[in-house]
């Protein structure tokens, strides 16, 4: 079992909190890691809500919640069961001694959705897929990680045909069962796929929802429907511009990325490390896998989006802690070299620190025009 980031937030959350939600895509390993939880807690119960056992063993849930107080429950796929949602109201109220509750599901923005009547008693823990530091042991691992993907089906296959496969059978999956009950309304898959498809396409550009909508033969609307389907689903991740009054014209449009690499080459149907390497998209690839590293592991509370400007001015990412402006940009060379627009955009928005990060395994530091330090890094090296 890989060491995931998430188990010490999700540990000390438990410790003060009497319930505690892991959101996260499907099969990102939130079961596994709400099993190993649980060992460390005596006596902790363990009730997948798919199976009629433990559906059985809730059939009067208040009498059996208030049986076992002094044990760690974790309901598994609680989405299968919303009424349990008021009854867990209830007895957190009746207890609220922290640890008593871990809960979790498939469907994660519908999890998110039917838990807000436990809004005061329920804190909420981001899961991934597998980042760099949990796998990364030799810098192959990044390589591999970057074309698999994340989802531990898919990274840790036997090989790259194997790892193919986990990611076709997932997508059918996804689009015939789970995307439908996560949004609460019937999709014609074929036509989800070809939407995904079609962004996969445009991955690390600006949405534009009238020529999307227009390839597709659907409305607009249904062209944002369909996008905000795949990212409350935790498919997609819409990067918002930064705005601020910097006297310039900036882009207003958000940029999509596919959150997860491997489904990214397995829609634009790149098998191995030979077709990624030659592919029109290797770039933009790259650009995803590391915001999407960054992403998810930035301090809590930061905030994260990119700069554009009509003129040229650009950064791939911007990331804000606190006071703290912390500007990236993304290229996919040994010896990257950024442009003047990278600069200017740097003064623009006031960064305190910038970055380059590419595929190397150790940095150094580039010739700043400014008062701020530059470096260039590798996706494994985080500035916090």
């Amino acid at each position: 079992m890989f060491k995931r980031i998430c188990e010490d937030q999700l540990t000390q959350a438990l410790s003060w909190s009497p319930a505690v939600a892991i959101l996260g895509a499907r099969q990102v390993g939130k079961t596994t890691l709400a099993r190993h939880i649980a060992t460390q807690h005596p006596g902790a119960l363990y009730l997948d809500l798919e199976q009629a056992q433990a559906r059985a063993q809730l059939e009067e849930p208040s009498l059996f919640f208030s049986a076992h107080r002094h044990r760690l429950i974790v309901l598994d796929e609680i989405q299968n069961t919303p009424e349990l949602f008021s009854v867990l109201r209830g007895e957190i109220d009746a207890d609220r001694r922290p640890g008593r509750f871990l809960i979790l599901g498939s469907a994660s923005f519908k999890l998110l959705q039917q838990s807000q009547s436990l809004a005061g008693r329920l804190a909420l823990i981001d899961m991934a897929p597998l980042l760099l530091p949990e796998v990364m042991t030799r810098f192959e691992d990044m390589q591999t990680l970057w074309l698999r993907g994340g989802f531990p089906g898919s990274y840790m296959a036997a090989n790259d045909a194997a790892s193919w496969h986990w990611r076709d059978a997932f997508v059918r999956h996804f689009l015939n069962t789970d995307l439908p009950a996560a949004v609460g309304v019937t999709l014609d898959p074929e036509q989800m796929r070809r939407f995904w498809r079609m962004v996969a396409h445009l991955h690390g550009q600006l949405f534009n929802a009238s020529a999307v909508a227009a390839s597709l033969g659907v409305s607009q609307p249904t062209a944002a429907r369909y996008l905000d389907h795949l990212t409350q689903t935790l498919m997609l991740r819409r990067l918002e511009p930064y705005h601020a009054n910097v006297g310039k014209r900036l882009v207003k449009s958000p940029k999509v990325y596919l959150r997860d690499s491997g489904l990214l080459h397995y829609l634009l149907n790149i098998h191995g490390q030979d077709d990624l390497s030659g592919h029109p998209a290797t770039g933009a690839s790259w650009e995803g896998f590391v915001i999407e590293q960054i992403c998810n592991q930035v301090p809590s509370g930061a905030l994260v989006s990119f700069y554009r400007t009509a003129a040229g001015a650009e950064l791939d990412l911007l990331v804000e802690v606190g006071s703290k402006k912390i500007a990236f940009e993304v290229k996919f060379s040994s010896a990257p070299k950024v442009t003047k627009g990278f600069w200017q955009a740097c003064e623009d928005v006031g960064v305190d620190a910038a970055y380059v990060v590419s595929p190397v395994q150790s940095g150094w530091p580039m010739k700043s025009l400014g008062h701020y330090p530059v470096a260039v890094i590798g996706p494994d090296t985080m500035p916090w």
